[in-house]
């Protein structure tokens, strides 16, 4: 059945407002300082730690459930990202994003994030991200984290 056949009553609501799930995730993205990047599974734990905080404040325990993981984390990239530095938010293996590795890799030498280059042999002989040197705990710069 299309939105069109649906009752007005019935039809879903489009609102310009992002799901705060993905508010949050962008956030975390903006703190993420140039030339250091986060993995899609420490955004999801970041997020999942600040919930813990959260909730030991308040006194409510939310019984270890977990709103969202590295594919979440992903999918707000891939649908909300781009109005903050999405080549800060990379995958574990420090693979560059498919379909963007040249933006990415221009913006990654243009703050100096550590990268490995790619051997002769690889396909593209594109570089990858050095995780080991470039990854971000959340250590520094962390004003906006609570």
């Amino acid at each position: 059945m299309s939105e069109q056949s649906l009752p007005d009553d019935a039809r879903p609501e489009y609102t310009d407002a992002l799901p705060e799930y993905a508010e949050r995730v962008l956030d975390v993205a903006e703190l993420i300082p140039p030339g250091r990047v986060m993995t899609y599974g420490d955004v999801a734990e970041w997020l999942g730690n600040e919930d813990s905080e959260r909730e030991a404040l308040s006194g409510k325990g939310g019984g270890g459930r977990r709103v969202g993981g590295p594919r979440q984390v992903g999918r707000v990239m891939a649908l909300y990202g781009g109005a903050v530095p999405w080549w800060r938010v990379v995958r574990a293996d420090g693979v560059l994003l498919p379909g963007h590795e040249l933006r990415a890799l221009d913006h990654y030498r243009a703050e100096g994030t550590p990268l490995k280059e790619a051997s002769r042999a690889a396909e593209g002989h594109l570089p990858r991200l050095d995780m080991r040197r470039a990854r971000w705990d959340g250590g520094e710069h962390t004003e906006g984290h609570t």
